[in-house]
């Protein structure tokens, strides 16, 4: 088990996969041959991801999961340790394979189509000092039910939730910060607007929920009242794959630094948005030495650079 870190602001706990990308003209039809403007090979899955995106945005975290012990899971333990993520929480599962997947970007329509090898199970002994001692604990899809079962998060830990993705048997009590996307709190309670679906999640016992919206910018309410909405940042966008998860991860870090909810939001519209400039989900994270260095030297949505190809991510 991995001892505890007098440090350590953040633990990420789900899936990390490697990924083989390819920026395409156009997505090719059947038995045709499509030559790739570029292929690169890159760290993803989500709770992975946002641990990169909050390490840098100078926040100390971690990483708990499972890999397989071959030859990808070691590259994905090695991206993230490049990153300056703390992979000691990492379980390598001899005779598995790790998570992989193949996505292809059709530059013309902006859209992606993904092919992906599951991630093995999520497993937290070998972290669970690192869970048990962390301020923030944020679990992806896959990460929530081991953590949730382990009673590792208590009294004085924020759980933070990606709720993107269907969480079977999810208790909504559990997550102090609960971050669906609005297309998912749809899904759970019907086509409702979105000041409805939020205080539909904090009846459900959410200690403040943030809706995401891609284009349309993120929403969020707490248990106490308060609402905000943050715009969507325009940025010129090559690929948007990642660019959920470089939110939660960027929204981690600006909790961390203590900012103001609104505050919170921008920090992480800016964060997904200027990812999307790269054609994997992490080459293009900012760095900063904070979440508020980020928020200090980032311009307003409505003064920054929008050449003619942008679009609002």
């Amino acid at each position: 088990m991995a001892p505890a870190r007098d440090d350590l602001a953040a633990v990420f706990v789900g899936v990390a996969t490697l990924d083989a990308i390819a920026l395409v003209a156009r997505y090719p039809g059947a038995d045709e041959r499509v030559l790739a403007d570029a292929v690169v090979y890159a760290g993803g899955g989500p709770a992975a991801t946002s641990a990169v995106a909050a390490a840098r945005l100078g926040v100390p975290c971690a990483f708990v999961g499972a890999v397989g012990d071959d030859a990808n899971g070691h590259a994905i333990v090695a991206g993230l340790e490049a990153e300056g993520v703390d992979v000691s929480g990492v379980t390598l599962l001899p005779g598995e394979t790790s998570a992989a997947s193949v996505v292809v970007v059709d530059r013309g329509r902006g859209t992606r189509a993904i092919s992906n090898r599951p991630a093995p199970r999520v497993e937290v002994a070998a972290g669970a000092g690192l869970i048990a001692a962390a301020p923030v604990v944020h679990v992806d899809h896959a990460g929530w039910a081991p953590v949730h079962a382990s009673g590792l998060v208590r009294a004085g830990q924020l759980l933070s939730v990606d709720a993107g993705n269907d969480i079977p048997n999810f208790d909504t009590r559990s997550a102090g910060l609960y971050v669906p996307t609005v297309e998912a709190l749809q899904r759970l309670h019907g086509g409702l607007e979105v000041d409805e679906l939020l205080a539909r999640a904090v009846a459900d016992g959410a200690g403040t929920v943030v809706a995401t919206a891609g284009p349309r910018g993120s929403w969020a309410l707490t248990a106490q009242g308060e609402r905000t909405h943050a715009p969507a940042h325009r940025v010129d966008v090559l690929s948007t794959l990642g660019a959920g998860d470089v939110f939660h991860g960027a929204l981690v870090a600006a909790v961390v630094d203590g900012l103001p909810l609104h505050d919170q939001l921008t920090v992480a519209n800016l964060t997904a948005a200027l990812s999307c400039r790269g054609l994997d989900g992490r080459s293009a994270i900012p760095r900063a030495t904070s979440a508020s260095a980020l928020l200090a030297t980032s311009s307003h949505p409505t003064r920054a650079p929008m050449p003619t190809s942008t679009r609002s991510v």
